[in-house]
């Protein structure tokens, strides 16, 4: 009777988990991000790059300037953390002025800036999302375009 119990057990709970845990989404690992209008710390906008790192649910990202061809920007120590919820990928963190502003690294430039960026996932084409800067309470819509990486651009074709 016991083993009959245990079996019956494990047959339920094997059901309910292969019915109702999910792993979370594997998301692209860069995104090309067109702002709305201006960052109110920039004078002028340009896209950015988002590079992203996932583990699970958990994320870390990068912010990179628009003319970026390398992730050298990868080791600056001021990076982006979040998560990804419900199918909403929420980030904050910290990133230095010339970064966002697309502009060259100097001293009057070098300023921190607290950064939140939140995109809701969908399954292709573009994602929609929002950004907010200075710990300001203005959002910035902003669309996220997926990128191809090197990897999968480069691939080897077979003639």
């Amino acid at each position: 009777m016991a083993i009959s119990s245990v079996l019956l057990l494990f047959k339920v709970v094997t059901a309910y988990g292969e019915n109702s845990i999910k792993a979370p989404p594997a998301i692209n690992s860069n995104y090309r991000l067109v702002l709305s209008e201006k960052l109110p710390v920039c004078e002028k906008s340009d896209f950015l790059l988002l590079n992203l790192q996932q583990s699970g649910i958990y994320l870390n990202g990068f912010l990179l300037p628009a003319n970026s061809t390398k992730t050298s920007a990868l080791s600056e120590k001021h990076s982006l953390a979040g998560k990804l919820q419900n199918q909403q990928l929420s980030l904050s963190g910290e990133v230095t002025r010339h970064i966002l502003c697309n502009t060259p690294n100097s001293q009057t430039q070098a300023n921190i800036i607290p950064v939140k960026i939140q995109i809701k996932l969908a399954e292709k084409g573009d994602l929609i999302g929002k950004i907010s800067v200075s710990d300001s309470s203005k959002t910035i819509g902003l669309t996220a375009t997926p990128q191809k990486t090197n990897e999968q651009s480069e691939q080897p074709k077979n003639h």
